[in-house]
């Protein structure tokens, strides 16, 4: 399961002032690093929503799915020759 990039940004925002709040130079040391870890992760929940968005935009094919009704669509062989004997028979 992927965690939301808001989710992400607000661990990382609940890390720096941990940091910041702390006298401790160990705890200090130990939230900047998780608060690190939390940007990376924002940033590549970014990613991954922002492709999740334009898959969702591309799979939009409402409007070619009726050219298509009728016409046979043949999956694609994983044997070299099939293409020659469709085109020989034909």
């Amino acid at each position: 399961m992927h965690l939301p990039s808001a989710l992400c940004r607000a661990q990382e925002t609940a890390q720096r002032e941990r940091a910041a709040n702390t006298t401790l130079a160990n705890v200090r040391e130990a939230a900047e690093r998780a608060a690190a870890a939390w940007n990376r992760e924002a940033i590549a929940a970014k990613g991954r929503e922002r492709r999740e968005k334009s898959r969702l935009d591309a799979s939009d094919v409402s409007d070619v799915v009726p050219r298509l009704e009728g016409q046979h669509i043949e999956a694609p062989s994983e044997n070299p020759d099939r293409g020659f004997a469709v085109a020989l028979s034909q």
